[in-house]
């Protein structure tokens, strides 16, 4: 697989102007090319401006120096040998300590439809520097010799939807930091992240925007170099090494991507050649007021076009299993956090139309292409249809993050246990809708920021019952439909808001409770892993059954999953410290109950109470099923029970003396009401 410069046909030219184009960075930014010499081919979109320059270093910043030739689609182009990019152009200038990566720094000088020069950083380069310094790299995207080639192979003909999906989120610059507090290598944080990630068990771990941004705080969001691996960790090829090693150890790599908003940098792409062309030109439709940020217009082809060969380029290059779409609702709704200022589409309605079609576009082109990977929206909306086929009329995602089910669980738990069975409803809305979309249960990183404090901290009560209820709440959310998404620090109690600027308070880890909830949560993802009932049968009733949903005086819930093959594993989830010794749920049938996990044991921090026996079922109606079981409850607790289903004993059919003894009662019972 190569990056080397591909002249592009009139056919490939008119692909990116219609926004089909998933292959623009082979045309677009700059490529090593021979002829004769060894030469770098630049080649820029900026239709409206008047003049287009290469500058940099390497010619001292001079904006007139190499003047780019304009095409008739609107894209410049220049060719220059690779020596001009190095001190032996002019060893006198260039003698300086650095001078070799230095002048491989570039950008592009604009001359504006307005007449004024600006310099922008290449929107295709595969490589930028470090911040604060924008510039784009020169970079050889060739030459990493890829070792996953079982899991890519494996990964064609996977099904995330019957599959255990156990998702670790982190931001690669807080999850560790070196001794003196400096950011780790791509290299560094592969040797720390793969064992802990083998060791608690997850099946994917999903980054943080990776893509090149300016701003630490803005945690990747603000991106200004979509196809730049940020430089923070090492250059393009490090982050490449890191992707190959989780997947040598059978570990999956979602990648968080933007495709719904851009910041106002001057370097960026607002105004890019004095006009807007990856915005639009009403504000109203080209500005985020909220995040003050600039909005793509997927009315273009070519913006469409930039954003379709940026995600398949992170698929391609580096390969990623996966892309999670941030902030789609922004993208659907054209009155997203503007209420009533907003410019409706030609029907007169706030749907993005054309944001659905390109999403649409890509979803159908990424799963055609990459088949094994998942893509991921972030929507918040009631939108319908979200991962549904495009075909069928849908946007055509394969995971959709349950958002309503988030918020209703965290708004539940934050609340004291007293006044829990007030809110019951919480627990069970969620089952009305578990099966209209694909969905991933999200503990995110933006639930643990601005005031809404770690997952241990919405816990009410004292430490003892801060634990045990994030235990609980763990252990019902890895048995509920859907699969898993879980941020950094939350598997072990980070007990403050998670700081971007640091690493996670890994010196947590020697204070007992900590360790405690790593360990049941590292027992629960394996627990996950090794029990189909969990995960095979995601998207229908077929693999959940009611037991006990109503119980909202002792704020109770049990239920049972099963997969096709006959495995059937029971949950219950007591969220209040009030300890029940007999408590009885209903079955749908005879058989046995054996607990095989607790959330409540002492080696979780636990107050140990547990059942030690298998318990027979009765046949006693209870919730609607005719037989039932009676366990004891602990307090602020997730338990989970194998059920062994037995056949329904035979019924004795009366013999002829009973019958007619029924007769003559049924008889003697009319005789006495007459």
């Amino acid at each position: 697989m190569t990056l080397r410069y591909q002249p592009p046909d009139e056919a490939h030219r008119q692909r990116f102007h219609q926004g089909t184009d998933r292959y623009a960075y082979r045309m677009f930014g700059a490529h090593p090319v021979w002829q004769d010499v060894d030469c770098w081919h630049f080649t820029v979109w900026a239709p409206n401006a008047q003049a287009v320059s290469l500058t940099g270093e390497f010619c001292f910043w001079d904006y007139e120096r190499y003047p780019m030739t304009k095409q008739h689609d609107g894209t410049w182009e220049i060719r220059l040998p690779d020596l001009y990019f190095t001190p032996e152009v002019d060893p006198v200038c260039f003698h300086y300590a650095g001078a070799e990566e230095k002048l491989r720094t570039y950008k592009y000088a604009i001359k504006g439809a307005d007449g004024q020069w600006t310099l922008k950083a290449d929107p295709f380069a595969f490589a930028s520097e470090l911040r604060p310094n924008t510039a784009s790299l020169l970079y050889d995207m060739d030459g990493y010799a890829w070792r996953d080639g079982e899991w890519m192979a494996a990964r064609k003909t996977f099904v995330p939807y019957t599959s255990p999906i156990n998702i670790y989120e982190l931001h690669l610059a807080s999850w560790r930091r070196g001794e003196n507090g400096q950011m780790l290598t791509y290299d560094e944080i592969a040797d720390q992240l793969i064992p802990y990630i083998e060791e608690m068990g997850y099946t994917h771990v999903e980054l943080l925007p990776v893509m090149e941004h300016p701003l630490d705080m803005s945690w990747g969001y603000q991106v200004t170099g979509y196809f730049a691996a940020t430089a923070r960790h090492g250059d393009p090829k490090g982050l490449m090494s890191l992707i190959d090693r989780m997947h040598q150890a059978g570990i999956g790599v979602i990648l968080d991507w933007v495709p719904a908003h851009f910041p106002r940098d001057e370097i960026g792409l607002r105004r890019f050649d004095g006009t807007p062309c990856y915005e639009h030109v009403d504000v109203r439709r080209a500005e985020m007021p909220q995040w003050g940020t600039m909005m793509f217009d997927y009315a273009r082809g070519e913006v469409c076009s930039f954003l379709l060969s940026n995600a398949c380029f992170w698929l391609e290059y580096f390969h990623a299993d996966g892309l999670r779409v941030d902030a789609v609702s922004s993208m659907l709704y054209h009155d997203f956090a503007r209420e009533d200022d907003y410019l409706p589409n030609h029907h007169g309605g706030r749907e993005n139309l054309e944001a659905i079609a390109f999403m649409q576009r890509l979803n159908t082109i990424v799963y055609r292409d990459f088949p094994g990977v998942m893509m991921i929206a972030e929507e918040s909306s009631a939108y319908p249809m979200v991962t549904h086929p495009v075909d069928k009329g849908g946007l055509g995602f394969g995971f959709k993050w349950n958002m309503g089910w988030m918020n209703d669980m965290l708004s539940y738990i934050k609340l004291d246990p007293v006044y829990r069975r007030w809110h019951h409803d919480k627990l069970t809305f969620s089952l009305f809708y578990a099966f209209n979309e694909n969905f991933i249960l999200p503990f995110s990183h933006d639930e643990v920021v601005h005031g809404k404090h770690s997952m241990l901290d919405k816990q009410p009560g004292d430490l003892w019952q801060k634990f045990a209820g994030l235990r609980a709440l763990y252990g019902y959310t890895m048995a509920h439909p859907g699969k898993k998404l879980l941020f950094m620090g939350g598997e072990f109690g980070q007990f403050i808001e998670w700081k971007f600027d640091g690493q996670l308070d890994w010196f947590l880890m020697v204070y007992e409770r900590h360790p405690d909830l790593c360990r049941c949560v590292r027992v629960l993802n394996h627990f996950y892993r090794e029990h189909t009932a969990f995960w095979q049968i995601d998207g229908s009733w077929d693999g959940f059954l009611w037991l006990t949903p109503d119980d909202r005086e002792r704020s109770i819930v049990v239920f049972m999953r099963m997969d096709l093959q006959g495995e059937a594993v029971i949950c219950m989830t007591n969220f209040t410290s009030a300890f029940y010794p007999v408590f009885r749920f209903g079955l749908p049938g005879p058989g046995t109950v054996t607990e095989c996990f607790n959330t409540d044991l002492k080696e979780y921090g636990g107050s140990n109470q547990y059942n030690a026996q298998p318990l027979k079922a009765q046949e006693e109606l209870c919730n609607g099923l005719p037989w039932s079981v009676q366990v004891c409850v602990p307090p602020l607790a997730t338990v989970y029970f194998y059920y062994q289903r037995e056949p329904e004993p035979a019924k004795t059919k009366p013999g002829l003396t009973g019958l007619a003894q029924g007769v003559k009662d049924k008889e003697e019972s009319t005789d006495a009401t007459t």
